[in-house]
C-alpha cells in the first residue's frame, strides 16, 4: 500500500485547496449576492413552516439553521461558515493530522450548507465541484485505510498478498493487480507493466486521433489557431452577421445530429454495464481479501467494514447512473425505476449530478453580453462596466482564476435568454437605483471606476450586444462588438414596470429584516475581519492565500526532518518471511537445571574458512 500513498495525499490536499478557494471566493461576495442589502437576501430562504426539527434539516440540509442561537442572521451565519470552512481547509491543506474523515466531512456539510441558500448563484457547473470532489475523498480516507489493514493482515496470513519489489519503482503502481501475477518472477512482472504502460499511451493517442477525426480539426500553425469543418460550427448567416471570421467554410460534415444521437443510445447502456462489471471486480477482489485474514476477530471487524463500505460504494454508483443517463433520453427511461427513487431520495444532498459540455458552443456568431447603462435625465446614458466580464472593448480580459466572480458568471446566462428568464436581474437593477455599496462592490471594488459612486443613477437600462475578439494584429483593441437589442428597459425607482416584475418575481421586500444586537462579540469580530479584507480584490486575496501555502510548504520541506530514500525503503520494506515464520513458532521450553549437574553449553562454531591460494 505504500505505492498508493503518494497519490492519495495528493488528491486529499487537492481536495482541501478547492474547498479552500471556493469558500474563500464565496466569502468575498456574501454581502452583495445575499447580505441583507444584496441581490438574493438569504433570509428569504430559510424561514421555518412549522414543520419538525428534522425534517425541516432533511429536506434543506444547512447548519444556517443555528445561527440564531448565535445571535447572527443568515448572511452573517453563511460569513462564519466560509471563514471556519476556508481555515479548516487550509488546515488539511498544510497538516498531515487534520486529513481526516471527520474534516473532510465538516467540510462537505459546510459548503452544502452554503449551497442550499445560495440560489441561482450557485447552481450551475463550478460551484458544485467541492460537492463532488469530497465524495471521492471521502472513499479514499474511509476505504483505503481498511483496506491497507486488510492486506496487512493478509500478508501476515500468506504471501499471496506480499508487496511486490521486484519490478523498478517507477512502474510499481502499475503491477498487474491479479493475484496470481505476484507469483511470477522479476522479468514478466516488468515486461506487464511496460506493456500496460505502453496500452495507456496508445488509447489517449487514440482517443485524440478520434476526436480529430470526428470533429474534423485541423491546426493552423502560423495563426495558432484550430478550425473545425463540421457544418454546426461555421453556419452561414452567423458568419455573415460576424464579419470576416478567421475560421475556413466547411468543406465536409463529420457526422450529423442523428448519427451522433445513435452513436450515443449504443454506447450509453454498455458503459454503465461496463461500471457495473468493474465495480464487481473491486468487490469480489476486496472479499478475497477478506478470506485471508487470520483471527476471528479481526475477520469480524474486517467483515464488518466491506459490509458498510461495500454497501455505500453500491448505492453511490447505483445513484450515479440516474445523472449519468441523461445525455441519453431513452436510456434514461429504461434505467431500473429503484434507481431513480434512491436518486430522488438522496438528490438535494448532491452526492452526484451531471456535467457536461454544451451540445451547440455559444458565441460562435458572436458571444452575446449584456450591458448595463445608467443615467440622471434619461437621455444620456453612461455604460456600468463589470470587473471581469467583457465590457469595454480596449480592457483586456482579466485572469481571475481560481476566483469565481458569480455575478458576472451569471451575467453571461442572463444573456442567452430575455431578462424574465433571470428574475435575479431585476433585483440588480434594483438595487443599483437604491445605489446600495455591497452590490457596487461586486461591480468595481474601487469606489471611484463606478461611474455613479457619488449618486445613484436616476434611470438603468440593459442592451444586449455580441463580442468577437478583434483579429490579430489590431492594436489598442482587445474586442468588436455589434449592438443586438434592448435588454431591459429604462426603469426608475417606483417605475410602475420595475414594481410589476418585483411582485411577479416575489423580489419585494414584504417586512423589513430583524435588527440584531450589534454588541455581540462574534457579530464584531465578522465586522473586522470583512473590514480588512474588503479593500482586497478577490483575486489578489486568493493568489495570496496560494503564495502564503506555497511559502509554508516550501518551508516544512526546508526545516523538516530529512530521511534518505533508502531508509524510506527499509522502513516500508515488509520482514522477510523466514523471520515471520520464525516469529509465528511457539517458543521452545528452556532446558530444566539442578544443583547436582548442569549442561554444558555448545560453543558457537567458527564459519568455515575460504579457499586459500
Amino acid at each position: 500500500m505504500a505505492g498508493s500513498r503518494l497519490p492519495r495525499q495528493l488528491f486529499l490536499q487537492g481536495v482541501a485547496a478547492v474547498f479552500l478557494f471556493a469558500f474563500a471566493s464565496l466569502y468575498t461576495q456574501i454581502p452583495g449576492l445575499y447580505g441583507p442589502e444584496g441581490i438574493l437576501p438569504a433570509r428569504r430562504t430559510l424561514r421555518p413552516q412549522g414543520k419538525g426539527r428534522w425534517k425541516q434539516l432533511w429536506e434543506t440540509p444547512t447548519l444556517l439553521w443555528e445561527a440564531p442561537l448565535l445571535g447572527l442572521d443568515t448572511a452573517q451565519g453563511l460569513e462564519l461558515l466560509s471563514l471556519l470552512g476556508a481555515l479548516l481547509a487550509l488546515g488539511a491543506l498544510l497538516l498531515h493530522q487534520l486529513r481526516h474523515p471527520l474534516v473532510y466531512l465538516l467540510l462537505w456539510a459546510s459548503y452544502l450548507s452554503a449551497y442550499q441558500v445560495g440560489q441561482v448563484f450557485l447552481y450551475f457547473q463550478c460551484p458544485h465541484l467541492p460537492l463532488r470532489d469530497s465524495v471521492p475523498a471521502h472513499a479514499c480516507l474511509l476505504v483505503c485505510p481498511p483496506a491497507a489493514r486488510l492486506a496487512a493482515q493478509a500478508q501476515r496470513g500468506g504471501h499471496l498478498c506480499h508487496r511486490d519489489r521486484s519490478a523498478p519503482s517507477v512502474l510499481r503502481s502499475h503491477s498487474p493487480p491479479a493475484p496470481g501475477c505476484l507469483l511470477l518472477p522479476a522479468w514478466p512482472k516488468v515486461l506487464l507493466a511496460v506493456l500496460s504502460l505502453l496500452l495507456e499511451l496508445a488509447v489517449y493517442g487514440l482517443l485524440a486521433y478520434g476526436t480529430g477525426r470526428c470533429f474534423g480539426l485541423e491546426v493552423d500553425w502560423k495563426q495558432r489557431t484550430v478550425h473545425s469543418k463540421t457544418s454546426e460550427c461555421q453556419p452561414g448567416a452567423q458568419r455573415a452577421e460576424a464579419g470576416p471570421s478567421l475560421l475556413t467554410p466547411p468543406p465536409s460534415t463529420a457526422f450529423t445530429f442523428h448519427q451522433f444521437s445513435q452513436w450515443l443510445k449504443t454506447v450509453t447502456l454498455p458503459t454503465m454495464w461496463l461500471g457495473a462489471a468493474s465495480l464487481a471486480w473491486e468487490l469480489l477482489t476486496a472479499l478475497w481479501r477478506w478470506t485471508h485474514v487470520r483471527g476471528w476477530l479481526q475477520k469480524f471487524c474486517a467483515a464488518v467494514q466491506l459490509s458498510i463500505f461495500g454497501t455505500a460504494t453500491v448505492a453511490l454508483f447505483t445513484v450515479s447512473l440516474v445523472p449519468y443517463s441523461y445525455m441519453e433520453p431513452s436510456t434514461h427511461g429504461r434505467l431500473w425505476t429503484g434507481a431513480h427513487r434512491l436518486f430522488g431520495t438522496v438528490e438535494h444532498l448532491q452526492l452526484a449530478n451531471s456535467y457536461g459540455l454544451f451540445r451547440r458552443m455559444t458565441g460562435l456568431g458572436g458571444r452575446p453580453e449584456v450591458v448595463l447603462e445608467g443615467s440622471y435625465d434619461g437621455h444620456h446614458w453612461t455604460e456600468i462596466e463589470f470587473m471581469y466580464k467583457p465590457g469595454n472593448v480596449s480592457r483586456a480580459p482579466p485572469i481571475v482564476a481560481p476566483h469565481q466572480p458569480r455575478l458576472d458568471w451569471q451575467m453571461w446566462f442572463a444573456a442567452l435568454g430575455p431578462h424574465t428568464h433571470s428574475p435575479w436581474f431585476t433585483s440588480l437593477v434594483l438595487r443599483l437605483l437604491q445605489g446600495k455599496e455591497p452590490v457596487i462592490r461586486l461591480i468595481q471594488n474601487h469606489a471611484p471606476s463606478y461611474p455613479f459612486h457619488q449618486q445613484p443613477p436616476t434611470y438603468v437600462r440593459a442592451q444586449r450586444y455580441k463580442y468577437w475578439f478583434s483579429p490579430p494584429g489590431e492594436q489598442g483593441q482587445w474586442w468588436r462588438r455589434q449592438w443586438v437589442e434592448e435588454f431591459f428597459p429604462p426603469v426608475s425607482l417606483g417605475d410602475p414596470t420595475l414594481d410589476a416584475l418585483l411582485r411577479q418575481f416575489g423580489l419585494q421586500d414584504k417586512s423589513p429584516p430583524r435588527a440584531r444586537s450589534s454588541s455581540n462579540a462574534l457579530t464584531q469580530a465578522l465586522h473586522w475581519v470583512r473590514k480588512q479584507l474588503s479593500p482586497l480584490e478577490a483575486p489578489v486575496l486568493l493568489w495570496g492565500l496560494l503564495g502564503t501555502v506555497g511559502a509554508i510548504r516550501v518551508t516544512q520541506a526546508l526545516l523538516g526532518p530529512r530521511s534518505s530514500p533508502r531508509a524510506k525503503e527499509e522502513k516500508h520494506r515488509p520482514a522477510p518471511r523466514e523471520h515471520v515464520v520464525a516469529a509465528s513458532k511457539p517458543a521452545s521450553p528452556a532446558p530444566s537445571t539442578s544443583s547436582g549437574s548442569q549442561t554444558p553449553r555448545r560453543k558457537k562454531q567458527p564459519p568455515p574458512a575460504g579457499p586459500t591460494s
